[in-house]
């Protein structure tokens, strides 16, 4: 029997030969595996452990804190997944790199030598924000397809929208899906830039601006032990690195087993560490490497060595890319009620009128407060004048100008 242990060194296994010990047992044997105290482990299920930074949060977390209680009784089985917790320093197990001489004692260091000794690999404990909150009706739009849909049996992605604090927290409004083909391991992003243009110009009117990527794993991804694939670690370095926003956050969304054995959707949240995205834009990353599949999708491999603990490497444990962000969610300005676009059924004139129609009770303003619709609307509105002033008057909550009520109206009767 296997148990999964990520702590701030990623993610290590724990073998064990009796699926009903005590959690004093289990410390054991993380002790004597892992080579981590006894007395210095804080263990939990709960992935916010991974947050904790003093004592009195660590204090917080009392689901396994009692060493007689047996493992069984958590639910904790083989493959579960545990989160650990420790004060000090240890030795990473792992595989062991081959490591040349060099200096005086063998071949001569040339300049790429020195250059990869500057590149050392460390894990990221801080995040450039301090938390994303997610809009509710957003979220649920997003998971429900992926869900209902999808079944969760292919990829499916989008661009988040919103806004970011003075004090780094991150609010997403809606979520933007671009043209896309997913699979159960690869999200294909066939980016429409005329089609982002009018998205973009829709965010500044609301006051909004794109503020990070997310993204589903599939069913069969969730037997693989990662947190994110090296496929989706080089599409989301690749998104971050694009931005200018250093608070820039990328979501997971996936399924796991709950207690009773159901299956219940859950939300990750990240950034890619500024070390990421460093060997990103200098082009560290072996995004060529190996035939499809032969990959280890644990680890990303470079083109060059880098220095992890004190280690020449060629493949990074992907763990030490990630930074933890805390979530949190919010009812924002917006409904997200209207048919999204670029999934399966085209979206029609004919559901603007459902739409319209359905809401006849609320002004007019709250009617088309909502950004599918918007989009919906720009494709025949003039990109420069007639979508800001639109967006505008949803994000001041203001009266529409007769003439875009009526334009509207028309389009919606015309179905």
């Amino acid at each position: 029997m296997m148990i999964r242990v990520r702590s701030r060194d990623g993610i290590e296994r724990v073998s064990l030969n009796n699926p009903n010990i005590t959690i004093g047992q289990l410390k054991s044997l993380i002790e004597s595996q892992l080579h981590v105290p006894a007395s210095k482990q804080t263990l939990s299920v709960q992935q916010n452990l991974l947050l904790a930074k003093t004592p009195g949060d660590l204090a917080h977390f009392t689901d396994m804190a009692n060493p007689q209680t047996l493992i069984s009784s958590l639910s904790i089985g083989h493959g579960s997944m545990i989160y650990l917790a420790y004060e000090g320093t240890r030795e990473v197990s792992g595989p062991k790199p081959n490591v040349s001489p060099a200096g005086s004692f063998g071949k001569k260091m040339t300049m790429d030598d020195l250059i990869a000794k500057q590149m050392r690999v460390t894990r990221q404990e801080n995040a450039h924000c301090e938390l994303v909150s997610f809009d509710r009706d957003a979220a649920n739009a997003f998971q429900h397809y992926v869900n209902d849909s999808l079944a969760f049996a292919v990829k499916r992605g989008g661009f988040m929208y919103g806004s970011v604090s003075d004090a780094g927290k991150v609010e997403v409004d809606f979520i933007y899906e671009p043209p896309q083909v997913g699979t159960e391991e690869r999200l294909m992003l066939m980016r429409d830039r005329d089609e982002e243009k009018l998205v973009d110009a829709i965010a500044t009117g609301l006051g909004m601006r794109r503020v990070g990527f997310i993204f589903t794993q599939t069913i069969g991804q969730n037997k693989k032990d990662y947190t994110m694939s090296n496929l989706e670690v080089a599409q989301a370095v690749e998104l971050h690195a694009e931005s200018d926003l250093k608070e820039w956050v990328t979501a997971v969304v996936k399924l796991e087993v709950n207690e009773e054995g159901g299956a219940d959707v859950h939300f990750e949240a990240f950034q890619m560490s500024d070390m990421c995205i460093r060997l990103f834009r200098e082009g560290w990353f072996d995004l060529d490497g190996g035939k499809e599949g032969e990959a280890d999708p644990k680890v990303s491999r470079m083109k060059k060595d880098v220095v992890v603990g004190g280690k020449d490497v060629s493949e990074v444990d992907n763990d030490f890319f990630l930074v933890v962000v805390k979530i949190f969610d919010h009812q924002g300005p917006l409904t997200s009620t209207f048919p999204i676009e670029n999934r399966a059924s085209p979206v029609t004139m004919k559901a603007l009128k459902t739409h319209l129609d359905r809401a006849k009770s609320l002004p007019f303003v709250k009617r088309i407060s909502d950004f599918h619709l918007l989009l919906a609307l720009s494709r025949f509105l003039d990109l420069n004048a007639d979508v800001p002033a639109l967006a505008q008057c949803v994000r001041t909550q203001t009266a529409v100008p007769e003439g875009y009520q009526l334009l509207i109206e028309s389009m919606a009767n015309a179905a």
